[in-house]
């Protein structure tokens, strides 16, 4: 029988959960800890106490008259006292009414505010995580936490402690009109008291086990869904649809054991705790007939002594029960404390200075770089110098270091060993955002927000005239385009921009990097994804958008990288060559290699349109013949793309 109600009471959970468990927080720390998110809030629980003492005085005055009635009333059959009864009884209903009403106000309000404080202030704190944070985590789990779990918090330290005094004040005034009626019984009432409590402490611990697998279960099928959602397109054209139903299934199934786990809990402690409530009752009862026929008590005090002795179990009860929620919020909290304990990996220093608008000189200087929680090197050793108003371009295979330039440049991260400096001025010493303001970027994975065109536009610059938004747009060879769509400027372009193609997309990032007007530019593979005609299309906006910047281009196109002051070639993390396309062709090292490569490999080009006006891009060379391998190893490619020897 104990094996079976150990198995019964098992919480269970499987090591292959997505999400693992938050670190275990005692009551007390868990208090401690968001105790001050209450600052500003706390002169209304001075109101909410009052309404607390006045309810249980109210509810026995409700009692006491109960007793008038029997005593007075039905036993003497004397309907005299009713006159002054009645209208006694309905003031109390009203009192009630009006203290109930008061009380749930203003309780309401507080909790809200106070949820409102907390849910805000864990996004800005989340919001302000470097991005190494988001690259570890799974985005449904944080989702979770800063939407779900930040509720029980408020249940732990708000409502639960105003219930708690509540149910306190109850056993007081419940105690006296007991005691005063009778204390024999009352004595006898209490002693299945401890029998309350040692039940509370027993269930919950295990009932704060089973809600930290509920919660933990809850992220982790948060997280599965996000994830398979948000790339619906791949799950859908790769048939993978059942496997990923099959996660779904298997966190979801999780969740569930993990909730029922809970119930049984609860649906033991349950009766358990009516079981001691009914005993105590009946011995109460059978004590209490026999006082009656001895002439000991009356027969409306004995009535009223059993009512009583249920309004006194049920804040016992109600107490031990609270318990259990307490420990069951502190789940979530810890959830909530370990999300807050996160801290950034880039920490703005104390002294940082303002820096304005910057000139737009870049340096990397012997910088070396690894991601957190990995022995490789992302860079060893780099250095370069971008002078303000040039464009560098930085080529070499998929994970030699390129995009890790660009998270550097942006101050995602800071390096191990060397400096990165913008205008001769280490990023460390300069303010953070003042470091972000002063770049643009527009990113290989095209970042387009669920609003209007008119949004996405300006969320370079929030404060843009609707006449700079559009020659933004405009310039960026998306003014055409946006005014064929359905509402214009004012269209909603869905979410991750998915009703518009790639090319809209990307024309909608250029004109978002235009009207910000940063002195530097990140390109980080800005033709990615891109058809040989959208790629074309978009070369001319770019063109513009570099004009007078500070350019950083990264880039596997090396045809969209040949125009570039000066180009690095990175290998394994490590700079092998540097210089501009000449010099680079001529030396025969890993550029030459590259673009050989990229020759033999790259689809043929459509014929040029004819001669273009002076001081337009030169025209494409034609394209190769069908079944030809492209041009010969000793043919070269110019500047602009044109094939020559």
């Amino acid at each position: 029988m104990a094996r079976l109600l150990r198995r019964l009471l098992s919480v269970g959970g499987e090591s292959d959960a997505v999400v693992e468990a938050a670190p275990a927080l005692t009551p007390r720390e868990v208090f401690r800890r968001f105790w001050p998110y209450t600052r500003g809030r706390r002169r209304w629980l001075v109101p909410l106490v009052l309404f607390s003492m006045a309810g249980p005085l109210v509810d026995a005055g409700e009692l006491w008259l109960f007793k008038v009635v029997v005593d007075e009333v039905l036993v003497p059959r004397d309907l005299t006292p009713l006159f002054w009864i009645a209208p006694t009884y309905l003031g109390l209903i009203l009192a009630s009414g009006v203290l109930g009403f008061a009380d749930d106000m203003i309780s309401a309000n507080v909790s809200e505010r106070f949820l409102l404080t907390l849910r805000a202030d864990v996004f800005r704190h989340v919001q302000g995580l470097s991005l190494g944070f988001f690259e570890r985590r799974r985005l449904g789990d944080v989702l979770s936490r800063v939407t779900g779990d930040v509720d029980a918090v408020e249940t732990f330290l708000l409502s639960g402690i105003a219930d708690g005094l509540y149910y306190v004040l109850q056993l007081g005034v419940f105690l006296g009109l007991l005691f005063y009626l009778g204390w024999d019984l009352t004595i006898l009432a209490l002693v299945i008291v401890p029998l309350f409590w040692g039940a509370a402490r027993h269930f919950s611990r295990l009932i704060k086990e089973a809600s930290r697998e509920r919660r933990r279960r809850s992220g982790s099928l948060t997280a599965v869904a996000e994830e398979s959602l948000g790339n619906v397109a791949l799950v859908q054209a790769y048939n993978r649809q059942a496997w990923e139903e099959r996660r779904f299934e298997r966190e979801n199934v999780g969740k569930y054991r993990a909730a029922m786990a809970s119930v049984r809990i609860r649906a033991v402690y349950r009766p358990l705790v009516e079981l001691i409530e009914v005993c105590g009752a009946l011995a109460v009862m059978g004590f209490g007939t026999w006082k009656l026929a001895q002439g000991q008590l009356s027969l409306g005090g004995l009535l009223v002594f059993l009512a009583l002795i249920g309004k006194l179990y049920g804040p016992v009860r109600d107490l031990s029960r609270l318990g259990a929620t307490f420990y069951a919020a502190a789940a979530s909290a810890e959830r909530i404390a370990e999300l807050l304990d996160q801290r950034p990996q880039v920490v703005e220093s104390p002294t940082a200075r303002r820096t304005g608008r910057t000139r737009g000189g870049i340096e990397f200087d012997g910088v070396s770089f690894r991601y957190p929680g990995t022995s490789r090197w992302a860079l060893s050793d780099v250095s370069f110098h971008v002078a303000p108003g040039e464009t560098l371009a930085l080529v070499g295979a998929s994970g030699a270091g390129k995009s890790t330039i660009a998270k550097l440049q942006l101050r995602f991260y800071d390096p191990d060993h060397g400096t990165v400096r913008l205008d001769g001025t280490d990023l460390r010493e300069l303010c953070l955002a003042d470091v972000r303001d002063n770049v643009a970027v527009v990113l290989q994975e095209t970042l387009v927000l669920h609003g209007s065109v008119r949004e996405n536009i300006a969320y370079g610059r929030p404060d843009a005239s609707e006449a700079e938004i559009v020659a933004a747009a405009r310039a960026a060879d998306a003014d055409e385009f946006i005014r064929l769509l359905p509402e214009g400027y004012d269209t909603v372009v869905g979410q991750r921009g998915r009703t518009l193609s790639g090319g809209q997309r990307q024309r909608l990032a250029i004109a978002r990097a235009m009207i910000r007007d940063a002195p530097v530019l990140l390109l980080d593979e800005p033709t990615t994804g891109l058809d040989a005609q959208s790629g074309r299309r978009i070369m001319e906006p770019l063109r513009r958008l570099m004009e007078g910047r500070t350019t950083v281009v990264i880039s596997h196109n090396l045809l969209t990288v040949q125009d570039a002051t000066r180009i690095v070639v990175l290998d394994h993390g490590r700079v092998v060559e540097c210089g501009s396309h000449d010099e680079l062709f001529v030396r025969d090292g890993t550029y030459a290699r590259l673009q050989r490569l990229h020759a033999l490999t790259a689809p043929p080009v459509a014929p040029a349109a004819p001669a273009a006006p002076a001081g337009s891009a030169a025209p494409v060379a034609p394209a190769a013949p069908a079944g030809s391998a492209g041009p010969p190893a000793d043919v070269r490619r110019g500047r602009n793309g044109t094939v020559r020897p």
